[in-house]
């Protein structure tokens, strides 16, 4: 009943995510205990991969059935930390249609054009604020008005992580702020730093300058890294992207193919504080300048011709 084979992988990563969190909420963190480390530290890991598989589905649902599908729906909401139709409005219908142009609510450069630590630290906030403000309750407020049974849907994925969150932290409060609501939380933010560094000082009016990309982060977060294809084809179900993405690289811009996200993170938020050579260039503020700068350089072409 899937839709593609490959999601036998994202069931895998299901079946993990959920068989640590029973196996934690079980038997506790034993603060002096490598075991609990470890298997906390790679339940985090999953919970980053939460955020993708919750990504993904929203594009295109794992099932051919609905009810798998709901169930899903609600699997992800409460891993993630919130109601997955969030998504819809933010991502599906704006994200992809301005692709980090105006217009875009998570346009990285709304607040400011750096690309520093402190816009890496501000922007979750800034951009959770403006996705609620003008992408999520004027989606609901529109649901209601026209269309009512995907309203009451969507209220039904909201009414399932309040209890989720009602029943854990009712039974053991301390368990529920280490083993759901931190998760949770680096499912969110994780998932808002990576569409940030995906896109921020890139060239969002070029075709295919517009993205960054990073190859390393793939085999584990279901081939996200290759954003200049999923912006191309956002329909391409995650499996394919590696096949697609051959097809355009040699049209991206080298600096825009980044081997591994943290070597990224470190080069550009912590190297670039002692060294000029780590700042990131902004494509962007580069085609403007030049944008403005041509008129007066054909002037000058025309008067010396004269």
């Amino acid at each position: 009943m899937l839709k593609y084979k490959a999601d036998l992988k994202s069931l895998a990563y299901i079946a993990i995510t959920t068989a640590m969190f029973i196996y934690q909420w079980h038997y506790g963190f034993n603060w002096t205990s490598a075991l609990s480390w470890i298997i906390f530290i790679a339940y985090l890991h999953f919970s980053v991969a939460v955020s993708v598989m919750t990504h993904n589905h929203n594009h295109i649902n794992m099932w051919n059935n609905k009810a798998l599908n709901l169930l899903t729906d609600w699997w992800l909401t409460v891993f993630y930390g919130m109601p997955i139709f969030v998504w819809i409005p933010t991502h599906n219908r704006n994200h992809h249609r301005y692709n980090n142009k105006e217009g875009d609510v998570t346009r990285t450069y709304r607040h400011t054009e750096d690309n520093n630590m402190v816009s890496l630290i501000q922007y979750p906030t800034i951009s959770g604020v403006n996705q609620m403000k003008e992408g999520i309750i004027p989606y609901m407020s529109e649901l209601k008005a026209k269309n009512p049974k995907q309203y009451y849907e969507n209220l039904m994925q909201l009414a399932v992580l309040g209890i989720w969150m009602v029943v854990f932290f009712v039974w053991n409060w301390k368990k529920a702020l280490l083993f759901v609501f931190i998760p949770q939380q680096v499912s969110q933010i994780v998932v808002i730093i990576f569409n940030y560094v995906q896109h921020v000082h890139a060239d969002e009016e070029s075709d295919y300058n517009h993205s960054r990309n990073f190859m390393w982060v793939n085999f584990f977060l279901l081939n996200n890294g290759y954003h200049t294809i999923h912006h191309e084809r956002a329909n391409l179900h995650w499996s394919e992207a590696p096949e697609a993405h051959k097809k355009i690289a040699h049209l991206i811009k080298p600096e825009l193919t980044e081997k591994s996200f943290w070597g990224y993170l470190i080069k550009t938020y912590v190297l670039s504080a002692f060294s000029d050579k780590y700042k990131s260039q902004s494509m962007r503020l580069e085609r403007k300048a030049k944008s403005k700068s041509q008129p007066q350089e054909v002037k000058q072409a025309e008067h010396v011709a004269a």
